[in-house]
């Protein structure tokens, strides 16, 4: 979750101060680091923690599991949804870096590392949509983060850009993807 939280951090440091977003300081504490609200920061410990238990629980719990053939239709859909985006809204700052980094991470989790959990990680996607619409859509309705209409597609599902829901497909990938990769380098190394 460091690693990737770091990544974001940055993404989202960059991007506050590009004015794609913006936090309403009627709904802030007002502790800020690097131009952040502290509970910007705490997001990316608590919904990685969150998405990976419901990542864990799946696995653990759930033995049924999407086919790799609908595995692989769903990662080319993605991809290829991520090159049209890039190709038609490359000038929407974050339509195209929420597009490419997922592009990134999709091709090199199912073409390059042929990573078998990815079956999985698309249910706990759907299930992580769950809360991701109760909190997002309160915080985009109150509205606690305030978005830059110009710097995305300015289409909204209720009141949550399209672009979030990429966004925590991003975001889960990167952080399910490094915890299976250090889980399975503690099983090996305990073998």
């Amino acid at each position: 979750m460091a690693i990737t939280g770091l990544f974001f951090l940055f993404w989202d440091v960059l991007f506050t101060i590009k004015g794609v977003w913006s936090f309403n300081p009627h709904y802030i504490i007002g502790l800020t680091f690097f131009g952040l609200p502290l509970e910007e920061v705490l997001f990316f410990l608590t919904v990685p923690f969150a998405c990976i238990f419901i990542h864990a629980c799946l696995s653990y719990y759930i033995k049924w599991q999407i086919d790799n053939r609908l595995t692989r239709i769903i990662s080319n859909l993605m991809i290829m949804l991520c090159i049209l985006a890039l190709i038609f809204y490359y000038n929407h700052l974050y339509t195209a870096v929420t597009f490419g980094v997922l592009l990134i991470l999709t091709v090199l989790l199912q073409y390059l590392w042929k990573a078998e959990w990815l079956n999985r990680y698309y249910m706990t996607y759907a299930v992580a949509l769950i809360p991701f619409y109760i909190v997002n859509g309160i915080l985009t309705s109150v509205p606690v983060v305030l978005y830059n209409n110009e710097q995305n597609l300015g289409k909204r599902v209720g009141t949550i850009p399209v672009e979030d829901h990429f966004y925590l497909m991003a975001l889960l990938l990167m952080n399910i993807g490094f915890f299976e990769y250090f889980k399975n380098k503690r099983r090996e190394s305990t073998s």
